[in-house]
């Protein structure tokens, strides 16, 4: 599977996306807030920095430049300057803007989102300010709009709606989209506003909602997926589409056809910063997905991955197809084992750091596991983000002079033990009498031993401390030792 899916997103490259939807500008204006102001209970912000970014359906376009496709981006902006800053945001990150109509009768829809940093540091959004106009579009702009549309249908490989619902999307054009795309044999995504009522959107290939807004067109809430499954079987055939794709946060989606059984695609455990532009990153991920012509199922997979990669971030930052290649990675690398060889290890620890994770390492021979062992994991993991164990091969165990017959069990018989440990994320082996060279090449963060280490000389320590990194001596608990239980068992102690 996880091939597939790679190979899909290695064809993302060149598919045509057409899109349709409401554009946003968003500001962002950072600054320190140190203080309550005097004259309200609210925060005072000194900005001290600003820029701007493409939001709505905008923000899908540039997600989707990043996943390799092209993108047509239809939409209204108005005679300001904020929409000519909008075209050049696009055209410079390659998106073609021909699209866009001029609405005299309204300003280009902005948001201005205040951000305090704490301590220089934490990014918390203070407040957000927008500036918009969500009246149907005049006549004469609507009436281009539905032109230049319909004339691209023929060019694309997919057609996408984002309903932000402010004045661009309505029934009359989504009906002249999909009886166009229907005729050419183009499928059609939307991405629905927060409506009571989806019957604007009849006749799309799929309709995208997320949780929340699902259970606003449901008039109930859904705690489970099971329960999403249950409320939506009938909902295809009710709206005349070919089926839901259901985003579900922690829950991953939910995909149910309007004929077939629906299928549940978890994802994993995310660390949540932000979830601005989640929606925007799936949208987008589906329409690369269903254009390189893969499967629903395999699209909803994809477009899991890309909105748990976004919220990971701050604000609007599209995911890029090699973020999603190196996420589909590390998801194979899961489902392998963790032993890897230095070259394996070295590589993924560069994705995973990318991420701003960190890296522990500590070394042995775990011949005989025993409580010891274990708590010293337990420790070096804590430490940082994932921990390496790097394992002495048959070869070098022998070599360390603890006896003829030692190592009592082979490598694949520790690697096995160190592989089922909760505490262990990759395991590798090395054949050196030292770990030194292993090092390295890994380049720890983090550099964990046993107390029993102090004033012996830590290989690796002094590297690892030159390159910004740390040694860490962890207590040891009790007394334990595999030389120790050995010889117990040789003398026929109980």
């Amino acid at each position: 599977m996880i091939a597939q899916l790679t190979e899909t997103v290695r064809s993302f490259s060149g598919r045509r996306i057409l899109l349709v939807g409401d554009v946003i500008l968003d500001r962002y204006v950072y600054g320190d807030a140190e203080r309550i102001s005097p004259e309200a209970p609210v925060p005072v912000l000194r900005a001290v920095e600003s820029n701007q970014r493409v939001g709505g359906s905008a923000n899908v376009a540039a997600c989707l430049r990043a996943l390799g496709a092209k993108v047509l981006c239809c939409g209204a902006v108005g005679d300001d300057r904020a929409g000519r800053d909008l075209r050049d945001l696009l055209a410079a990150g390659g998106v073609d803007c021909d699209g866009f109509v001029t609405a005299d009768d309204r300003n280009t829809c902005t948001k201005t989102r205040f951000i305090g940093l704490a301590q220089h540091r934490h990014r918390q959004q203070l407040l957000r300010f927008d500036e918009e106009c969500t009246d149907p579009l005049p006549k004469s702009a609507a009436d281009r709009l539905r032109e230049i549309v319909l004339h691209a249908i023929a060019g694309a490989d997919v057609v996408c709606i984002e309903d932000y619902d402010k004045g661009v999307v309505n029934r009359e054009l989504v009906e002249a989209i999909t009886a166009s795309a229907s005729a050419a044999g183009k499928p059609v995504i939307v991405d629905p506003a927060r409506l009571a009522d989806y019957s604007r959107y009849r006749g799309a290939t799929m309709i995208t909602p997320n949780r929340s807004e699902l259970e606003i067109v449901a008039g109930r809430s859904f705690d489970t997926p099971d329960a999403v499954v249950q409320a939506a079987k009938h909902l295809p055939g009710e709206w005349g589409v070919e089926c839901l794709a259901v985003t579900l946060d922690r829950d991953g989606a939910v995909l149910v056809p309007a004929d077939g059984e629906p299928v549940h695609v978890p994802t994993r455990p995310r660390s949540v910063y932000d979830n601005t532009g989640a929606g925007d990153a799936v949208l987008a991920c589906l329409a690369a997905a269903v254009a390189a012509n893969a499967s629903f199922k395999d699209a909803v997979r994809l477009a899991n991955l890309a909105g748990g990669l976004e919220v990971e971030k701050f604000g609007c930052v599209p995911i890029a197809a090699d973020e999603i290649l190196a996420e589909l990675r590390l998801e194979n690398d899961r489902h392998n084992g963790k032993l890897r060889s230095v070259d394996e290890l070295a590589a993924e620890l560069t994705l995973r750091r990318d991420r701003g994770e960190t890296v522990a390492f500590t070394n042995g021979v775990y011949d005989i596991m025993h409580p010891g062992h274990l708590d010293l994991l337990a420790k070096a993991r804590a430490e940082a983000s994932l921990l390496v164990v790097a394992v002495n091969s048959d070869t070098s165990a022998r070599e360390l002079g603890k006896g003829t017959d030692r190592p009592i069990n082979d490598q694949r018989f520790r690697v096995t033990m160190l592989e089922h440990l909760q505490s262990v994320d990759y395991v590798v082996v090395f054949d050196e009498p030292t770990p030194q060279a292993l090092i390295e090449h890994i380049r720890p963060d983090v550099l964990v031993k046993g107390e029993d280490w102090a004033g012996k000389g830590v290989v690796g320590a002094e590297f690892v401390e030159r390159n910004g990194g740390r040694v860490k001596m962890v207590p040891l608990v009790g007394d334990y030792s595999t030389t120790s239980i050995l010889q117990r068992i040789r003398n026929g102690q109980a």
